[in-house]
């Protein structure tokens, strides 16, 4: 899923290119897309493109009349900059027409998830905020109190868009590598020195990898938005050496996404229990990396 630095990239694009053209037309293909029916469409057509915001992981269209297109990307939405009318394929959900070009919305995959969303003023604009802090903007103090409130795991409490604005799956992931904490760790058990690195790790994860991105891009469009990049440490790198220690990244998977960490640098060299494996050996799961591959090896043996 695009978080902070992708989206924000990605408005920095569009404002270039959209801010001060009028709306000429939106072309919806995918009946899954559109989630509000007040104001309707149509209320947007004719209308000029005034701002940008980013309201957590969501791109906020702001128009003449107070108009807003909220369009939140989910795991596998993408936006394209293409000639205005470009044709629309099966992969496409939408199309937003302007006098200089088109902004062409896909999702990959068969599961439709990404939204659209209408919304007058900014009354209609708060009413689909999650309320995260922005921690780009927010002081230790109050990154604290939000971190504190409630008992979490620490990995959760990031990816909470109640709590944190625009931090998913995959900064979460490196944010915790660079402040050397266990993603299993509870927020009310941090100390003020853990909470302070982590606000630390925050801003430094999200400022770099905003610049990156924008470097990455250029004067053109961010056409390869991806949570999965060569240059992060641990997120998407399992059983790869941590850029840091060497040793190898490890992960706990559950449902559909997993969580990447390196047991030296994060964990005391602790392995986490991976749910998917650990519940069928309970007691008998290993509790260092170097356990898991000695009973990796013993267990190919068995089974050769």
């Amino acid at each position: 899923m695009p978080e902070l630095p992708d989206i924000t990239v990605y408005i920095e694009a569009i404002e270039k290119r959209i801010v001060g053209q009028r709306l000429e037309n939106v072309r919806i293909v995918s009946p899954f897309l559109l989630r509000s029916v007040e104001p309707p469409v149509a209320s947007a057509i004719g209308k000029r493109v005034v701002e940008l915001r980013r309201i957590g992981k969501r791109i906020c269209i702001g128009l003449q009349g107070e108009i807003w297109l909220v369009l939140h990307l989910m795991i596998a939405g993408r936006l394209h900059w293409k000639k205005r009318g470009a044709k629309l394929a099966q992969q496409h959900l939408a199309a937003l027409d302007f006098s200089n070009g088109s902004l062409l919305w896909t999702e990959a995959g068969s599961e439709k998830r990404a939204a659209l969303h209408l919304a007058r003023g900014d009354t209609g604009l708060a009413e689909l905020d999650p309320g995260g802090l922005e921690v780009l903007d927010a002081t230790l103090e109050q990154f604290s109190k939000v971190l504190k409130s409630e008992n979490h795991t620490v990995k959760r409490a990031l990816t909470d868009p109640q709590w944190f604005s625009g931090i998913g799956n995959a900064y979460s992931d490196e944010i915790l590598w660079r402040a050397k904490l266990s993603p299993l760790a509870l927020t009310e058990r941090m100390s003020d020195e853990d909470v302070a690195q982590l606000f630390l790790a925050v801003r430094q994860s999200l400022t770099e990898w905003t610049e990156r991105l924008r470097k990455e891009a250029g004067d053109g469009f961010p056409e390869k938005v991806t949570a999965f990049r060569p240059e992060m440490a641990v997120h998407g790198k399992y059983k790869q050496a941590c850029p840091r220690c060497g040793e190898q990244v490890q992960r706990i998977k559950y449902a559909s996404n997993e969580t990447n960490y390196c047991p030296r640098c994060q964990t005391g060299g602790k392995l986490l229990a991976d749910r998917a494996f650990s519940r069928l050996l309970r007691e008998d799961w290993p509790k260092t990396p170097a356990e898991l591959e000695l009973r990796l090896g013993r267990d190919k043996k068995v089974t050769r």
